[in-house]
């Protein structure tokens, strides 16, 4: 698969770090607010990048790893969280009304009917199979998923979105996220591996083990994206990556949520390496894995809230901070428009 992502234009980072520093301020005080802003003026191309209005895309689908145990709570739930969603009753629902988003939720695979008015029916099958016996799903479906995931968020492009957010929910995404993770940074999934939904420490042990004994069936290939997501991956980690791909082709900021969307952007960046210069990471998820997957992209977190939802939660609630960066650019007033004394003296204009 082929992507075209451009490059970030470094220039206009430095001209809107020039102009950052004439504004009513001591340089610097502002601190992350500024660094954001020169982010997303390189991503966009703009001096002064809009944000609003935000676009959130959940994606749901099961797994059939739970059939080892590995989760608080049974498949079935999926498809309730997805009727609670279309209903607007979920976190998601309450944080992307608040921000003005506009909305989509996409059945890529959920194990049971999705009947519900109001979802996009995208099923590619009824979730991956179990992949500690089987690979979780055909490299064609991984590709399906991507390219579904890359027309949805294109759509939403088109309709005249400014940052994409994408989210999912399906039970089990915890343990292939781990499982996927572990191929990238060929790291224990010990350190990976977290309590998902609340299981007990016998569960989490088994997890671990499920993780470990899967990745070293499966033998996923840590340099190609299809593969390790047609043997442990999901089907809405691909369709969120696919998102990711068409967001970052045309410039769009991505503001990213917890482990598995952050999981989910490894495998965009391995696929498209200069996609992840497009995306900024909300929060830190406390799954421990959130943190390797972080790393891996070489980000750093905006919030510190102790949030481990999904759904894009984190990233709708942080996302007022990118609509601050922007509008400290766009509307204080310098230095030499205020009349105000500058020890710099600098006049630059954007």
């Amino acid at each position: 698969m082929k992507f075209k992502v451009p490059s970030l234009n470094k220039e206009m980072g430095k001209q809107v770090s020039n102009y950052i520093n004439t504004l009513t301020k001591p340089v610097g005080s502002l601190g992350k607010l500024e660094s954001l802003a020169i982010e997303l003026a390189e991503m966009t191309g703009e001096p002064f990048p809009e944000v609003s209005p935000p676009g959130v895309i959940v994606f749901a689908a099961d797994h059939g790893i739970t059939q080892e145990g590995v989760s608080a709570f049974p498949q079935e739930v999926t498809a309730q969280m997805v009727a609670n969603m279309v209903n607007g009753g979920a976190a998601i629902n309450v944080f992307s009304r608040q921000i003005g988003a506009k909305f989509k939720l996409v059945d890529v695979g959920v194990a049971s009917e999705v009947v519900e008015e109001g979802v996009i029916h995208k099923k590619i099958r009824k979730g991956t199979a179990n992949f500690l016996t089987e690979e979780a799903m055909t490299k064609a479906e991984a590709v399906q998923a991507i390219a579904i995931g890359y027309e949805e968020a294109k759509s939403l492009i088109d309709d005249g979105i400014k940052c994409l957010i994408v989210g999912e929910v399906g039970i089990g995404n915890t343990t292939s996220s781990s499982a996927v993770l572990t191929c990238l940074t060929d790291t224990d999934p010990a350190e990976m591996v977290g309590r998902g939904t609340g299981i007990s420490k016998e569960q989490h042990e088994r997890k671990i083990e499920t993780v470990k004994r899967a990745v070293n069936n499966r033998q996923p290939n840590p340099q190609d994206a299809i593969d390790i997501l047609s043997k442990v991956g999901g089907l809405e980690m691909a369709a969120m990556a696919g998102a990711m791909l068409a967001a970052a082709e045309r410039r769009i900021p991505i503001l990213l949520d917890g482990f598995i969307c952050t999981v989910s952007a490894c495998i965009a960046q391995l696929l498209a390496p200069v996609s992840s210069d497009y995306m900024i990471v909300s929060h830190h998820s406390a799954e421990p894995g959130h943190t390797a997957a972080i790393n891996h992209l070489e980000k750093s977190p905006i919030l510190q809230l102790g949030m481990r939802l999904g759904e894009g939660s984190g990233a709708a609630v942080a996302f007022p901070i990118l609509e601050s960066a922007v509008k400290m650019t766009a509307e204080m007033a310098t230095f030499e428009s205020a009349n105000v004394p500058n020890k710099e003296n600098a006049k630059i204009n954007i």
